[in-house]
Parts: structure tokens; sequence; C-alpha cells
């Protein structure tokens, strides 16, 4: 049976929603990498489950406004809203380019541009 990658980003986006970031995690390889594109790498479960617990104090509130799929690979094109502890709202577009590795989320080429 073949695995549906906008499905499988589809749950995990719900986990990271939901403030389940191990959940989210759940859905991605152990050696993931996110490439936020123009700042940072970060590299596997560990150093993102810690990036998601400091940025994502409060579930973030995520908009997919499209989601375009292959068989491994996934890109979601949206909006996101960070919620800080003390209620600062920062809303950004994004785009969110996803390759899969046997059915879990594998490496993210992360665009994203806050808006002024």
């Amino acid at each position: 049976m073949s695995i549906d990658p906008a499905a499988v980003l589809t749950e995990a986006n719900a986990a990271v929603s939901r403030g389940d970031h191990a959940g989210f995690l759940a859905h991605c390889t152990d050696d993931v990498v996110w490439h936020f594109v123009g700042d940072r790498t970060i590299t596997g479960k560990e150093a993102i489950r810690r990036f998601m617990d400091e940025t994502y104090v409060n579930p973030p509130e995520v908009v997919v406004d499209q989601l375009i799929a292959d068989a491994d690979h996934v890109v979601a094109i949206g909006t996101i809203t960070i919620i800080s502890a003390d209620g600062t709202r920062t809303t950004s577009d994004y785009s969110d380019a996803w390759h899969l590795r046997d059915g879990q989320l594998a490496e993210l080429y992360a665009f994203v541009i806050e808006r002024t």
C-alpha cells in the first residue's frame, strides 16, 4: 500500500496545531532535517523538538491554502501565526517543501516571510 504524502503532512500539521510536538515528530524520520532557507538548518528529532518547544510555546495557527504532492514529496503553501508567551502574534506566509522517506517526513525546505 502506498503512502499519501499529503495525508502524512496533514496529520503532522494537525498535531502541531494541537501543541502535540511528540505527535508531529512521530511522522518524522530520526534523522529529519529542517532547512530554514536563508537562516539555519536543524537536524534530528531532539533538536527539532527543542526548537518546537521554544518557538511554539502556544500552538501555532497553521492555515494551508494549497498542498501539492507526488509519491515522496509534498509542498504546503499557507500562513502560520506564532503566539509568543506574552500573547504577541506574528503571522508569516510560508511554503514548506517536504521530502518523505519510507512514508515519513525526512527533509524540509521552509521558506517563511513575516508579514509586516
